[in-house]
């Protein structure tokens, strides 16, 4: 079903300014946001499918690619990207010139799982890790066995933290290899990140756990990391206060993200990306603000109109679009030149091949 655009062109004069994050330059403050679309092979490995999609949507003024895995242990889902090994990084270059080629910019989510998994997804052999042996309520889709219950994961050791660290800091490097302007950090959703910060599911007694100062450090740590390898004005990270998804729970999430944010404030790096809080007693926006002294995308159920009246507040200084996106691959002209907006097919959303993928048209 059609979906009205409220802002024409001319009316959303802030949605096409030119905006510099960090070392990223923007041609506009339309961003693409995140979306897992399991479109990779069965390695992990972007093809010509995941290079059409993306470069159909280079007009937007940043592209921040779907969560990629940083090492085998960090995979989620089945025909998750990752940005580990040789073929992965050519595969993402095919993508990131295909960008950069109609000017476009384009950045990477790194995106470790942590508990978040099962055993019929990653390879032989791997474990799925956390910071305590908690299992995560639900299910998930599995392309060899269906719906499985998440893994047990194990508690990571000691070593085990520093080398999911070190994994983010090689993951941001290989980003650079394939091409990518730079990085952003998921700390959403229930992953890895999240579960370090949230009460809910680290029950630890070493620096990564106890206190928020603790539970925030493995974000921060990653975040440091990533910005001493590839620059920190490369570097962003996206945050959702208030995010419960994928069966996570903090004793109080507005103060935990409050504390992450005061903590990679210091840092410099390009942005943070934040959603809207699903629950009406934060506001995750105001939050940002107050607490990170840098740029700010804002996420999360804004129309054209929306968008624009948050820019004209000085709430944030670029909005990022998801849903819109995946129906309307030419969403920039559409929006600057007033032209209807097309919805989408649920139904395809993480189904493999191009229906609901490459197959929407371009506006008339």
């Amino acid at each position: 079903m059609p979906i009205d655009s409220a802002a024409s062109g001319a009316d959303a004069s802030l949605l096409f300014q030119a905006l510099q994050l960090g070392e990223l330059e923007l041609a506009n403050r339309i961003v693409m946001a995140p979306m897992t679309r399991n479109r990779a092979d069965a390695e992990g490995v972007p093809g010509e499918i995941m290079v059409e999609h993306y470069a159909a949507r280079a007009e937007a003024g940043l592209i921040v690619a779907e969560g990629a895995w940083p090492c085998a242990e960090g995979q989620g889902y089945c025909r998750q990207p990752g940005i580990v090994t040789d073929a992965q990084v050519a595969g993402w270059r095919k993508v990131v010139e295909a960008v950069h080629a109609k000017g476009g910019r384009i950045v990477l989510q790194i995106m470790h799982a942590g508990r978040i998994g099962s055993v019929h997804i990653k390879p032989a052999g791997v474990e799925t890790l956390a910071p305590s042996a908690i299992q995560a309520q639900g299910q998930i889709f599995t392309d060899a066995a269906g719906m499985q219950p998440f893994d047990l994961p194990r508690e990571m050791s000691a070593d085990d933290v520093r080398a999911a660290i070190d994994a983010h800091r090689r993951a941001a490097l290989r980003a650079r290899e394939a091409g990518f302007d730079g990085v952003e950090l998921h700390c959403t959703s229930g992953y890895l990140p999240m579960q370090f910060m949230y009460t809910g599911t680290n029950q630890r007694s070493d620096e990564y756990g106890g206190p928020v100062e603790n539970r925030v450090r493995f974000a921060v740590d990653c975040l440091r990391v990533m910005a001493e390898a590839i620059g920190a004005g490369r570097v962003g990270f996206r945050v959702n206060p208030g995010n419960a998804f994928n069966d996570a729970h903090d004793a109080d999430s507005a103060a935990t993200h409050a504390e992450l944010l005061r903590q990679a404030a210091p840092l410099g790096l390009a942005y943070v990306h934040v959603m809207r809080a699903p629950v009406s007693d934060i506001d995750a926006f105001g939050m940002a603000a107050q607490h990170f002294a840098g740029r700010l995308i804002l996420n999360d159920g804004f129309d054209p109109a929306s968008a624009e009246q948050a820019l004209a507040r000085g709430e944030g200084q670029a909005v990022s679009f998801a849903r819109l996106f995946i129906g309307n691959p030419d969403l920039v002209r559409r929006l600057r030149e007033g032209l209807p907006l097309a919805g989408f097919d649920r139904r395809t959303l993480y189904t493999a091949g191009p229906a609901g993928y490459t197959d929407y048209p371009l506006a008339d």
